[in-house]
């Protein structure tokens, strides 16, 4: 609903990165932007829940980077991502496969650098701006 406001109503332009989704969501959530008429209006990236961690923590930092050349052409951008949680445990993922020891809490030693790389590209320019949802469950 959100991403379809933005589309009809303020003529936005939104980036939807899927973190972790099931196949049959992300189907799913085609087919309403498609039944909703702002396919044209939407970019949509999926790391799903069965492919590589390292594929999963990068959907994140792609979907940020469309929405930065969206910005970048002049345009206002909704970048929603699904779900920065499931970004942090792709990221604990890779961190054990590369032999890593985890923090006191169990999360990998770089989460402040990976989540910081993240949250910081998103600003705005003179000419566009980035606002960001992301969900955390």
């Amino acid at each position: 609903e959100l991403i379809r406001n933005i589309a009809i109503e303020h003529s936005g332009y939104s980036v939807f990165a899927g973190v972790g989704e099931r196949t049959r969501e992300g189907n799913d959530f085609y087919h309403e932007m498609t039944d909703s008429n702002v396919l044209d209006k939407v970019s949509l990236v999926y790391g799903q829940m069965n492919e590589p961690p390292g594929n999963r923590l990068r959907v994140a930092l792609t979907g940020l980077t469309m929405a930065e050349k969206f910005r970048d052409e002049g345009r206002d951008v909704l970048l929603f991502v699904d779900n920065i949680y499931r970004y942090t445990l792709a990221g604990t993922e890779v961190s054990a496969l590369l032999g890593r020891m985890p923090s006191a809490v169990g999360y990998q030693p770089t989460l402040a650098e990976e989540m910081g790389v993240l949250q910081e590209r998103i600003t705005s320019t003179k000419t566009g701006s980035i606002t960001s949802v992301q969900a955390v469950y």
